[in-house]
C-alpha cells in the first residue's frame, strides 16, 4: 500500500517542534519523528511589542536545523504553524517575510479559535471522553475549552502562559507568598470570567509540556506501574501536594525532581498554579493528561479529509486497529474469534458468581482483539510478552484501569499467571473485579482453542445441560475439528476452575 509523509511544525512560545506522521490511503498511520527545540520566544519581545533580532535569530536558527531533516523525507505537505509568541506580536509580517526568504517553510499564524479548536479535536479522538474542559498552557497563551458529546460548544484563549506569568508575577527563584498570593488572585478573576466552565463533575483534561510534567512526578512518586501519560488521571489534592511541594525549592533543586524536564523548572510553578486554579473555579475533581495535542489535531485533520469523515466513530476501535496493523493481527480470525467467545459468554454467564455487563463483553470483545499480540515477538513466551506490550502502550480511547483489564484477559494462561501479573497491582481491583478478569481470560483462551488452526469449523455453541457439578456444552462442527477438539479439552480446565463445574464437550457434525 502506498505510503506518504505529513511533516507538521508547531512554533510556540516555549518550544518549537517538528512532527512527521506516516499515513497510507487507508488511514493507517504513525509518527516517525518528533523533534524540540526551546527556543523562549516569548521572552524576546521586548516593551514595544516585537520580537527582538536575537528572538528571530533563535527561530530562524531552529526552522534551519529542522529544514535540514524534511529535506531528507518525501514529503506530501509540510503544515507550519505558529500561536500565541507571533500572533502577539506587532512585527508579524516582517517575520513571516523573513521565514519564507530563508528557509523552504510558509507559517500559517493559528487564530485563538484555531489554537484551541485543534487541542479539542486532539482530546477528542483520542480519548474515551464524550465530556470535558481541556486547558492548554503554552508559553504565552492558554487556551481553555468545552465539549459536550465530543462537540466543541465553548472556547476562550488568554494571553498569558507559563512564561508570561513567571516573568510577571514571580520575581524570585522561590516565590514569596505575596508573589503566590498575586498570582493566584490574577488567575482566578481571569478564570472566573468564563460563566460557562463552571461544570459539576466534568474532568478537566490537560494539554502541553506543564501538564504532561505534573503527571510524571506524580507517577514518580508513587511508583506508578503502569506506563504512560496518556489518559493518566490525578485527582486535584494531588495536583496541590505537587505544587506546594515545588514551590519550597529552588530552581536547581526542582531540576533534579524526578519527572520534570530540566527546561520547564522555571516555569513549572505558574503552570501548576493554572491547572489548580481553574479546577477550582471549575469545580473539577479530576484531572485527566492528554498526550496529544494541537499538532495531532492538526494532523486529525488532515487525515479526516483523507478519509471524508469528521471525527473517529469508535476511539479504542480505531486503536485496535492500528494495532492489529503494527503486529500483524488478522481482523478476519478477530472477528470469527470475537464471535465464539460472544456466544460462549453469553451462554455462560448464568453460571458465573457475580453479574456480568455490556462493560464486560465489550472488554472481553478487545481483549479479542490483542489476543496474544505477543506473539508477533515469540510464540513460545506469548502471554508474557502480550501482558507486556499491552501494559507499555498507550491505547487511545482506553482508560488506564481499563487497559490493564484487556492486558491480563488477553494474555491470560492461567490462574496462578494473572495473580502473578497483578501482583503489581493488587490495590487496583476488589476481588470480585479479579474473579471477572479470570473468568473472561479463561474463555477467551477457551475460545482461541476452537479456532487453532483459523478455519472456522465451528458455527454454533450452546449450553445443553446443567446442574450443580457438571455442565455440557455442544459444538456444532462444519469440518473436523480433531486438532480444536484436542486444545480445547486442555483449555476447559480454567474455565472449570472459575465456574467450579466440571465441562463435558459435546462435538456435533452438521455434515
Amino acid at each position: 500500500m502506498h505510503k506518504e509523509n505529513l511533516a507538521l511544525i508547531d512554533i510556540g512560545s516555549n518550544s518549537i517542534r517538528l512532527v512527521i506522521f506516516q499515513l497510507d490511503e487507508g488511514g493507517y498511520h504513525k509518527e516517525v519523528q518528533n523533534l524540540k527545540v526551546v527556543a523562549r520566544l516569548s521572552s524576546h519581545i521586548n516593551g514595544d511589542g516585537n520580537l527582538t533580532d536575537q528572538g528571530m535569530n533563535v527561530l530562524l536558527a531552529s526552522l534551519k536545523r529542522f529544514q535540514d531533516i524534511t529535506r531528507t523525507y518525501e514529503l506530501i505537505k509540510i503544515k507550519c504553524v505558529a500561536t500565541a509568541a507571533i500572533r502577539q506580536v506587532k512585527n508579524q509580517e516582517a517575520i513571516l517575510t523573513k521565514i519564507t526568504e530563508e528557509t523552504d517553510f510558509s507559517i500559517r499564524i493559528l487564530t485563538e479559535y484555531e489554537e484551541a479548536f485543534y487541542g479539542y479535536l486532539a482530546v477528542t479522538n483520542s480519548t474515551n471522553l464524550k465530556d470535558g474542559i481541556t486547558i492548554d498552557i503554552g508559553g504565552g497563551s492558554t487556551e481553555v475549552t468545552l465539549f459536550n458529546n465530543r462537540q466543541l460548544l465553548y472556547y476562550h484563549s488568554f494571553p498569558f502562559g507559563a512564561i508570561t506569568l513567571a516573568n510577571k508575577f514571580i520575581k524570585n527563584e522561590i516565590p514569596t507568598s505575596e508573589e503566590l498570593t498575586q498570582l493566584r488572585k490574577f488567575l482566578i478573576k481571569h478564570f472566573q470570567t468564563l460563566s460557562w466552565v463552571n461544570q459539576k463533575d466534568l474532568p478537566l483534561i490537560g494539554i502541553g509540556g506543564s501538564a504532561r510534567n505534573l503527571a510524571l512526578i506524580q507517577q514518580r512518586n508513587i511508583n506508578y506501574p503502569l506506563s504512560g501519560l496518556h489518559q493518566y488521571m490525578m485527582k486535584y489534592s494531588n495536583l496541590k501536594e505537587i505544587t506546594e511541594n515545588l514551590i519550597t525549592l529552588p530552581q536547581k533543586q526542582r531540576q533534579s525532581i524526578d519527572g520534570l524536564s530540566k527546561d520547564r523548572a522555571d516555569i513549572i510553578i505558574p503552570a501548576a498554579e493554572a491547572i489548580t486554579a481553574l479546577m477550582e473555579v471549575a469545580n473539577a475533581k479530576t484531572f485527566i493528561i492528554s498526550n496529544k495535542g494541537l499538532r495531532d489535531g492538526l494532523f486529525y485533520e488532515e487525515l479526516f479529509k483523507q478519509l471524508h469523515i469528521d471525527r473517529f466513530q469508535n476511539v479504542a476501535e480505531e486503536s485496535f486497529n492500528l494495532l492489529s496493523r503494527n503486529y500483524d493481527i488478522s481482523l478476519n480470525h478477530v472477528t470469527y474469534l470475537s464471535s465464539l467467545a460472544r456466544n460462549l459468554f453469553c451462554e455462560l454467564k448464568g453460571l458465573f458468581a457475580h453479574d456480568l455487563t455490556k462493560e464486560d463483553l465489550r472488554l472481553l470483545h478487545l481483549g479479542c482483539r490483542a489476543l496474544y499480540i505477543g506473539e508477533f515477538i515469540s510464540h513460545e513466551a506469548s502471554s508474557q510478552h502480550t501482558f507486556y506490550l499491552l501494559t507499555n502502550l498507550s491505547i487511545d480511547g482506553i482508560s488506564h484501569s481499563d487497559r490493564l483489564k484487556i492486558a491480563l484477559i488477553a494474555s491470560f494462561k492461567s490462574r496462578s499467571s494473572l495473580q502473578s501479573y497483578l501482583l503489581p497491582f493488587k490495590e487496583w481491583f476488589t476481588k470480585a473485579e479479579c474473579e471477572k478478569i479470570e473468568f473472561l481470560g479463561a474463555l477467551l483462551k477457551f475460545s482461541y482453542s476452537l479456532n487453532l488452526t483459523k478455519r472456522k469449523v465451528f458455527s454454533t455453541i450452546k449450553l445443553t445441560t446443567q446442574s450443580a457439578d457438571n455442565i455440557h456444552i455442544e459444538l456444532n462442527y462444519l469440518e473436523n475439528p480433531y486438532f480444536e477438539e484436542n486444545q480445547a479439552q486442555k483449555y476447559k480446565k480454567h474455565l472449570e476452575r472459575i465456574l467450579k463445574r466440571r465441562i463435558g464437550l459435546i462435538f456435533c457434525s452438521e455434515t
